[in-house]
């Protein structure tokens, strides 16, 4: 039986209800755009997909985040009112996270029900073979958006990620 996935904790993502939108919005998009520069092969991986609407859904948050590779925007809304989307993967922050920094195999993750896709699986699975392909590292990323912030952002994150479980690094990448 593959190991248990550490969870957000409870005050983390109720911490995470009453923060104003558009500043998660404006820090998302320049995430996203960073990622779209530093990684344009990731675009190109997706192909036809990158059209598509991807609603990512960490059910232990209080929001959604609509991801659109071709415009390099990722934006937060209201669990409540999910905006259209061609694909919706929901599970956990920390399934996510594992994903996405090599910690866990995708594959395993669905297939145990971490994660879970509804509509376009052929977009999602487009999606995750790129952001393998990538080996995204989203401590780097921060840190590459945060200028004389980078080295105290990063002792932040491994910190974080030492006192939660949650994997904010890759797996072979600087802690």
């Amino acid at each position: 039986m593959p190991p248990t996935l550490p969870r957000l904790p409870r005050a983390l993502g109720l911490a995470a209800r009453p923060l104003p939108l558009p500043p998660l919005n404006l820090l998302l998009g320049r995430l996203t755009r960073r990622l779209s520069d530093a990684h344009p092969a990731m675009l190109r991986r997706l192909g036809d997909h990158a059209a598509r609407r991807f609603l990512i859904d960490p059910l232990d948050l209080p929001w959604v985040l609509l991801l659109q590779p071709q415009d390099a925007a990722m934006t937060a809304h209201p669990r409540a009112r999910p905006p259209a989307h061609d694909a919706r993967i929901a599970g956990t922050l920390s399934a996510f996270l594992a994903m996405m920094h090599g910690a866990e195999d995708g594959d395993a993750l669905f297939f145990s029900r971490d994660l879970t896709v509804e509509g376009d699986t052929a977009a999602v699975l487009a999606l995750r073979n790129a952001m393998d392909d990538a080996e995204l590292d989203l401590t780097e990323e921060l840190a590459a958006l945060s200028g004389p912030f980078a080295r105290p952002l990063r002792r932040v994150l491994a910190g974080a990620e030492r006192a939660t479980g949650l994997h904010l690094h890759r797996i072979g990448g600087l802690p």
